[in-house]
């Protein structure tokens, strides 16, 4: 059996398992059925704080906390919810420990490409099974959402707007009916109280099927904004990275917050084409410039220092993966990038090091 100090990303409900238990032990309020915890613990567990018997339960989503009640109350009634948001606001991360906080089974996911099929959502055919005798149950291939279904247990479709129009219009009659007919053997698959769908998706790639009216109507939207001001995304870019330190075992120090800082005011003033101070109005690349992005540099920063320098991240060690987050278009946003470099950057005090160092990879 594969050592768990191997694996390189646990499921939310193993890496969370104590304070997942903990909460479960102080948790007196009403659970829907087959739900792990309460609504009231599992906005708890996603949003963080310190337990009555001082256990502290680490924060998975920073920002406005109405919008987890939202959900986690959507997905307590007969609606399904639709996660939707920008690249990089923590649609999949949210989903994820929804899924491990209510089912204690995050796993049971629908990848959503071009080439997602009817059968990944709905269920396919062992054809050994159908040759050997014929159209049975047990030649049924159970779909991640059929075996929800069946536990009562929530599902998760990752970029829902990404499959096909009419794949994804299978899933109407398992929202509105809760049931999955099987018409080749004249039977169903009936949904167990706890069951719902939590689905993904963003309007900013390229590529996007639109939903349905019929499917909209059978989900309850939340929108989950790019944080709201800068010392929040620091926050959220802090403790991602250091999460991820330990999980890669990442040598060095702990970056700097004023790194941090640097970063996040480098991406947030070009995605909103405006200085922090509003006094200078900016071109917007290409990127979307994500705090998933901005997360990835940093966590890249902190490797080239561990590996190639003294353990200390400094401006050199994030302008190349900062680059790379930023011109995406080699022609267009690298023009941006020039003229954000030499208006903004140059000039503002104690950035001159990452200046030279940006100023360096584009040469």
């Amino acid at each position: 059996m594969t050592a768990i100090s191997t694996i390189l990303r646990q499921h939310a409900e193993t890496q969370y398992a104590e304070e997942l238990a903990a909460l479960a032990a102080v948790d007196t309020r009403q659970r829907p059925p087959r739900w792990k915890l309460s609504p009231w613990a599992v906005s708890k567990y996603l949003l963080g704080g310190t337990l009555d018997n001082g256990v502290e339960i680490s924060a998975k989503y920073i920002g406005n906390a109405r919008i987890i009640e939202i959900a986690v109350a959507t997905l307590a009634t007969d609606r399904a919810l639709l996660l939707l948001g920008v690249p990089g606001t923590a649609k999949s991360w949210v989903s994820e420990h929804l899924a491990a906080a209510i089912s204690g089974d995050s796993t049971m996911i629908v990848q959503g490409t071009a080439g997602t099929s009817e059968e990944a959502v709905r269920f396919g055919w062992n054809y050994a099974q159908l040759l050997a005798k014929g159209p049975s149950m047990e030649a049924v291939v159970p779909s991640p959402i059929m075996r929800a279904m069946r536990d009562g247990k929530i599902a998760r479709v990752e970029e829902l707007t990404r499959i096909p129009s009419e794949v994804q219009d299978s899933l109407i009659t398992i929202l509105s009916e809760k049931m999955l007919p099987i018409a080749e053997l004249d039977d169903e698959v009936l949904a167990q109280k706890g069951f719902n769908i939590i689905a993904t998706a963003n309007d900013r790639d390229r590529g996007v099927n639109e939903l349905s009216s019929a499917l909209k109507r059978r989900f309850n939207t939340v929108v989950l904004p790019p944080p709201a001001t800068a010392d929040e995304e620091v926050r959220i870019v802090e403790t991602r990275v250091a999460s991820l330190g330990r999980a890669l075992e990442l040598p060095g120090e702990v970056p700097a917050l004023e790194e941090i800082r640097r970063v996040v005011t480098v991406f947030r003033e070009l995605r909103a084409g405006v200085t922090s101070d509003s006094k200078r109005k900016i071109k917007a690349p290409s990127a979307s410039m994500s705090t998933a992005e901005a997360i990835s540099v940093i966590t890249n920063g902190m490797s080239l220092a561990a590996h190639f320098g003294d353990g200390t991240m400094r401006g050199a060690d994030v302008a190349a993966g900062m680059i790379g987050a930023i011109v995406k278009d080699p022609v267009q946003d690298r023009v941006v990038m020039l003229e954000y470099l030499e208006t903004v950057v140059k000039e503002r005090e104690g950035w001159k090091d990452l200046y030279r160092a940006c100023r360096d990879v584009m040469n």
